[in-house]
């Protein structure tokens, strides 16, 4: 696990986002990663991004996690100055209240994402819920 550290100058805060990388020889499937969150108390829902998609920075009012199930996904992270490409079973722990964009590459990505348990919109998301830019 690698963890970033932000503080905020303005306030005594400090929020860590946490990045595990996956280091099986098989990558694991949107069924095992969609168990496993649900088995931490999540409620995960679908991202799928088109060739050269974009998301613009913004922020969440809740912590979030993101498992990248195809392609490759860049998190940007400006409050950090880091970027961190996202590859097939790789989980990247968003605190609530940090800045992030996404950038994919020439061939779209998937992911998996889900407010975390006990952040303010944990019980707003479902399984059904499905994101798509192109």
């Amino acid at each position: 696990m690698t963890s970033f550290a932000r503080s905020n100058q303005s306030a005594v805060t400090v929020a860590e986002v946490n990045l595990v990388r996956w280091h099986g020889s098989q990558h694991p499937t949107y069924q095992s990663i969609s168990q496993k969150m649900q088995e931490e108390g999540m409620r995960p829902y679908m991202c799928t991004y088109g060739v050269n998609a974009r998301d613009g920075v913004r922020s969440n009012n809740y912590a979030k996690v993101l498992y990248c199930v195809e392609g490759v996904i860049e998190v940007n992270l400006p409050d950090l100055g880091q970027q961190i490409a996202l590859r097939p079973g790789d989980r990247l722990e968003l605190p609530r209240g940090i800045r992030h964009g996404i950038t994919v590459g020439p061939n779209g990505a998937r992911c998996l994402e889900a407010a975390v348990r006990g952040s303010s919109a944990a019980g707003r998301m479902t399984t059904q819920e499905v994101k798509t830019l192109r």
